[in-house]
């Protein structure tokens, strides 16, 4: 066996029965060297504490989340010049009994216990004659500051966005939420990343089923690392080779206390400013976090044009060629002229014509995405209008599918989650060879497949067209949340997501529902 495949099986198998701390500080050192071995970034800091400076000890750190351990700003420094004044026979007792009143300190038994929160960013000390290993917080991993949320822009409510650390982004979701019903439930994940995840949820609203479906389907997988929660949603998606996500995602601290209150479940990972929450419908990726707070009438409203937005992006394309194409006796003369006149001089089939456009503009929009700073705008609307316009002069496409395939694009935008919006850019491909192959009838065709697949996804046993399809479930009432949503004061019911018995979310002091019961 190669050194290094048997140097590999040997960490593994001490991983798995688990080293205890040595009382020897030789023992231990020469553990963690070999542990170490070629990590440059891990420091070992020998010293010598005690009142009579005779007991050796041991600091072990990663550079970066330890300043400097002698500052008297450093809980760490503050920490070894305490145990500098203590009696070297009582340094043993002062640290089990955690005598200095260190408000996260932990000592362990194991050395992998000791290595995984020496990785986590904390301080790890050893004293010669002592069978333990003594966690210290530390500064932690270098991580961005809470900044505003760039991909779901709001023009009222909070600014806040997650951060890349998964303890900040639990202390966001605590903020709005102060309540012990607010469970928090860490699992690490990734065999060598060890990545903090975390499961949060208002324990008296969630099905405890659907919970525990949550937990089996994210511990059902052994994998090297975790590095986002992308990659967990994809280990996770039941109907994998649906285009559709069956996971929401926000980078909203409101947004996901605001879900969590309706009953529903959100993940947090380390390292990852994205959170997903499950179960999810269709009609969740259509709203956003200023539906609450704006009147319901300027919400409906919106909400409307994102659907019909939604539909165009869809089937715009496709219906243009359909029409054009097969049934051009539905169109006015004048307009069918113009089409036609429009079209004079242009070398290809409406469907290859549609198709060079659509995919120039998705050119466009990755450019865009890829091209760093402001830049990447510009890039965007000018490229579109170049091209657009000198695509037309040199007689490539009419100018009518420039405008078919502008407003498409456009309609794209108003999808408020990314992630959803993708299934339909990809679809409308689908629907472009179907109305300019077989005209409106593709485009039903098309239409009927696409209905029966969302009718049959699922999200956690939730169907995905909740609640357009959950008028025959028992006990079930329409929250008045949907395309149409009702006045604030008539908002008094959960979502599906919550338990049948405290699916009431609002009354008036003294009162029932204002619904009814």
């Amino acid at each position: 066996m190669p050194p290094s495949a048997q140097m590999e099986t040997e960490r593994c198998l001490e991983k798995r029965m688990g080293r205890k701390v040595s009382a020897s500080l030789k023992e231990n050192e020469a553990w963690l060297n070999k542990q170490c071995d070629g990590c440059a970034d891990i420091l070992l800091h020998r010293m010598k504490l005690g009142r009579e400076v005779d007991v050796d000890a041991l600091l072990v750190y990663v550079e970066v989340t330890v300043a400097n351990t002698l500052l008297e700003d450093s809980l760490i420094g503050r920490l070894l010049n305490r145990l500098r004044e203590i009696p070297s026979e009582a340094l043993a007792d002062v640290l089990d009994s955690n005598a200095l009143g260190v408000s996260d300190m932990m000592t362990f038994g194991e050395m992998e216990q000791a290595m995984a929160a020496l990785l986590a960013g904390n301080g790890v000390l050893f004293l010669d004659g002592y069978p333990k290993a003594v966690k210290i917080s530390a500064k932690g991993y270098p991580a961005m500051t809470i900044q505003k949320a760039e991909t779901e822009k709001t023009l009222r409510g909070s600014r806040e966005s997650f951060t890349e650390s998964v303890k900040l982004n639990e202390a966001l979701i605590r903020k709005r939420i102060r309540s012990t019903g607010l469970k928090i439930e860490e699992t690490p994940l990734g065999g060598r990343s060890d990545t903090v995840t975390a499961l949060v949820y208002m324990e008296e609203l969630i099905y405890p089923e659907i919970l525990e479906k949550i937990q089996a389907e994210i511990r059902q997988w052994e994998i090297d690392g975790i590095l986002d929660t992308g990659m967990l949603e994809q280990l996770c998606q039941k109907h994998w080779l649906s285009p559709f996500p069956q996971f929401e995602t926000t980078e909203r601290p409101d947004r996901a206390a605001m879900e969590a209150l309706n009953g529903r479940i959100v993940f947090l990972c380390d390292n990852s400013p994205t959170a997903l929450l499950f179960p999810t419908t269709f009609n969740d990726f259509m709203q956003v976090s200023e539906d609450r707070y704006n009147w319901f009438g300027m919400v409906t409203f919106l909400r409307i044009l994102r659907y019909l937005a939604m539909a165009a992006a869809l089937l715009i394309s496709g219906t243009y060629l359909a029409v054009t194409c097969f049934h051009t006796q539905i169109l006015p003369t004048n307009l069918l002229l113009s089409f036609a006149e429009a079209r004079k001089g242009v070398p290809f089939p409406g469907i290859i014509e549609i198709l060079l456009m659509e995919l120039a503009f998705e050119l466009i929009r990755e450019a865009g995405i890829r091209m760093p700073g402001p830049l990447g705008g510009t890039i965007g609307i000018v490229g579109g209008l170049i091209i657009g316009d000198a695509a037309v002069s040199a007689n490539l496409v009419s100018p009518m599918a420039v405008v078919v395939v502008a407003f498409s694009a456009l309609s794209s935008f108003a999808i408020p989650k990314e992630e959803f919006s993708v299934p339909f850019r990809l679809l409308k491909y689908g629907f472009i060879f179907l109305g300019g192959m077989l005209g409106i009838f593709g485009i039903v065709l098309g239409g009927y497949l696409l209905l029966g697949h969302l009718a049959g996804l699922t999200s956690f046993g939730i169907p995905y067209l909740m609640p357009f399809v959950g008028k025959g479930l028992q006990d079930y009432r329409n929250p008045g949340d949907d395309v149409i949503r009702l006045p604030f004061h008539l908002l008094t019911l959960r979502p599906v997501f919550a338990r049948r018995n405290q699916r009431v979310r609002m009354r008036r002091k003294g009162g029932d529902d204002v619904r009814g019961q």
